[in-house]
């Protein structure tokens, strides 16, 4: 226990370091021209932080989940946004997972290395929405390659990934017992995809957050990039949603955390009326609330974290981390603009930055409706709702 501890102090200090040569202007300045945070990722790259999760064998700093969960913590705490590429660190479970030996050995080293970007993962569809099996983008078998046609939504991170991991229908619904079978997972090499069969169109959202769709018109893919077996891909996608969940909860902690810090900072010195705002009980009330809520949501997150890593069951624990935390993280932006009062909204202050960041899990990567179905189904044994 006390090595870990040592272990997690270190990484946090370090991650902290690393984040402090990225202060607010830095992502400020991208925020106004809308662009990637290449040197950011490229420094996290260089460190290894985004290979914390793939094996040694493979080039990997082997470390669990709750070691990754701190190094998201820690760069959303700082003020950075981990969105920009904590999905290097989580898509290439899939093919840790899933793939064969060869895929592994072949892309793995790579991926650790920052030679290769997976981190797009093409999902959501325009009428699918979360209802995955209801996806229509297919994949037909024509000797040693696969024909793909389809369309995807609210893909993440295309335009900055060397490979994409794609689901698509293999076997026609109305053929399949369940709605869930006849998926499989793809491995596209984007470098070779995009305009051969991939379009990539930019999506503008509130948020700086390198949204795309892809419009994908008889595209080739080479029969060995699929991942697994044929018709299981769902089953491969549900396995790293846990993962997938910890990590976004622990990012939702650190902006917490971060909107906690800069409100109690505030409040301190910000006087008004010959008093600093923070002595008034209807200020600092709302900042120790939401403190305590994120300290709550943080608990829970460790837990699931800590039954992920000793291959645990652990659904139910990581759908309420990433609830809890998304919840928690919302409310102290709301207080933080509260506090700030008219500054809070000038993007000079970085509030209003963060607010709009942290406001997207309430959303992705899973609705909080869609979360309490699932304790309300899957827990307290309610009847399904949808």
């Amino acid at each position: 226990m006390k090595d870990d501890h040592s272990l997690h102090e270190s990484l946090r200090r370090n991650v902290r370091e690393l984040c402090g040569r990225f202060p607010d202007p830095y992502w400020r300045d991208l925020e106004s021209r809308r662009e990637y945070p290449e040197e950011f990722v490229r420094t996290l790259t260089t460190a290894g932080y985004l290979a914390s999760l793939i094996p040694e064998q493979y080039g990997g700093a082997g470390l669990g989940i709750t070691e990754a969960a701190l190094i998201l913590e820690e760069i959303n705490r700082s003020g950075a946004n981990g969105a920009a590429c904590h999905a290097q660190m989580y898509i290439m479970a899939t093919l840790l997972r899933h793939g064969s030996e060869d895929q592994k050995q072949k892309y793995l080293p790579s991926i650790a290395s920052g030679d290769l970007r997976l981190q797009a993962f093409g999902i959501t569809e325009p009428t699918a929405g979360s209802d995955t099996t209801q996806l229509t983008t297919t994949a037909v078998r024509k000797g040693d390659r696969y024909l793909v046609n389809g369309q995807k939504v609210f893909i993440s991170r295309a335009q900055h990934s060397d490979l994409l991991l794609l689901l698509v229908r293999t076997t026609p619904i109305e053929e399949v017992k369940k709605r869930s079978d006849g998926l499989s997972v793809l491995l596209v090499d984007l470098r070779e995809s995009i305009g051969r069969g991939i379009t990539i169109r930019p999506i503008r959202t509130m948020m700086n957050h390198a949204t795309t769709e892809l419009f994908i018109e008889n595209l080739e893919v080479p029969a060995g990039n699929l991942v697994g077996a044929e018709g299981r891909g769902f089953t491969y996608i549900l396995d790293g949603l846990n993962a997938e969940r910890i990590l976004i909860a622990a990012e939702c902690v650190g902006d917490g955390r971060w909107f906690v810090d800069r409100s109690t900072r505030y409040a301190n010195s910000r006087v008004v009326f010959g008093r600093p705002i923070g002595q008034n009980q209807g200020v600092q009330f709302p900042i120790a609330a939401v403190h305590i809520r994120i300290e709550a949501a943080d608990l829970m997150r460790a837990r699931a974290a800590a039954l992920f890593d000793a291959n645990q069951p652990c659904g139910p624990e990581a759908n309420m981390a990433k609830y809890l935390a998304a919840e928690a993280s919302w409310e102290a932006a709301n207080v933080a603009i509260q506090t700030f009062g008219g500054y809070g909204f000038a993007e000079e202050y970085d509030i209003e930055r963060k607010f709009r960041e942290t406001r997207l899990y309430q959303v992705a990567p899973v609705s909080t409706n869609l979360i309490l179905s699932y304790v309300a189904e899957r827990v307290l044994g309610l009847p399904r709702s949808y």
